[in-house]
């Protein structure tokens, strides 16, 4: 009799074998991550940063991180999640001894691993190459980057939900992408923004894990910011576990 472990594990192979063949998905979850941050520094050398406590380094850290979980978690997933449904693989797995959890997680373990991978290498690259040193509270980073890789997976089953097919997917994901790169503290840090402006756009889902990542690497955010960006972090990954229990589809969509 295979064990839960056995069946994941089974998934996770086949899904990798999969996102394999699939070039495009592949190149934007490898190389885009890897590419983009570093193109802002010239940009990022511009920003009025005096104030904020901010460097060139504690800018470009956290948003090559949420790049990876944009592109390579994110974004992969939903094309994964709506390409299984359409082919009736997802419809197939349900009628055997996998639990549904179980199908989800193995589709999403891949594209994790390739996020948390490419995670860690960027911050040893921003690290060695813009002089950021070590992080003053390393407990915050890893907390952010584990609730990243927690809450983008399932971020990505819901926005499968309105995504009629794999070509649709690609479209449906821009506006998280968007809202996430203009609102979230990647492109533009929250602390330079209007005070009314960055209240709002702390609450988007990307932006209690960046804004763990930059504090904890800073080593200047203090107990209560930490525990609100959590708190948020947590109840985004809460209404996204409710939105995939209440309306995932695991048929194609006619």
């Amino acid at each position: 009799m295979t064990t839960p472990a056995g069946r994941l594990l089974a998934l996770a192979r086949a899904e990798l074998t999969l996102l394999g063949r699939a070039k495009g998905t592949l190149f934007a979850a490898l190389f885009v991550p890897l590419v983009v941050p570093f193109t802002m520094k010239s940009a990022v050398k511009n920003m009025d940063l005096d104030g904020t406590g901010l460097s060139i380094g504690s800018v470009l850290l956290p948003s090559a991180v949420a790049f990876s979980l944009l592109f390579a978690v994110y974004s992969a997933l939903v094309s994964v999640y709506a390409a299984r449904r359409e082919e009736l693989v997802l419809k197939r797995l349900r009628t055997g001894e996998v639990r549904d959890v179980e199908i989800l997680a193995g589709a999403a373990l891949p594209s994790v691993a390739i996020g948390l991978v490419q995670s860690l290498v960027l911050m040893g690259m921003c690290a060695a190459l813009l002089d950021v040193g070590a992080p003053g509270a390393a407990h915050y980073v890893v907390l952010g980057l584990v609730l990243g890789l927690v809450m983008f997976p399932l971020l990505a089953a819901v926005t499968s939900i309105v995504s009629r097919s794999v070509e649709s997917a690609q479209v449906m994901v821009m506006p998280l992408l968007f809202a996430s790169m203009l609102g979230s503290g990647v492109v533009l840090p929250l602390e330079v923004m209007p005070d009314k402006l960055a209240s709002v756009c702390e609450l988007l889902p990307l932006s209690p894990v960046i804004a763990l990542i930059r504090g904890g690497w800073t080593g200047e955010l203090g107990a209560g910011e930490g525990l609100r960006a959590v708190l948020i972090a947590v109840a985004w990954i809460a209404l996204g576990v409710f939105a995939v229990k209440r309306w995932f589809r695991w048929e194609p969509r006619r």
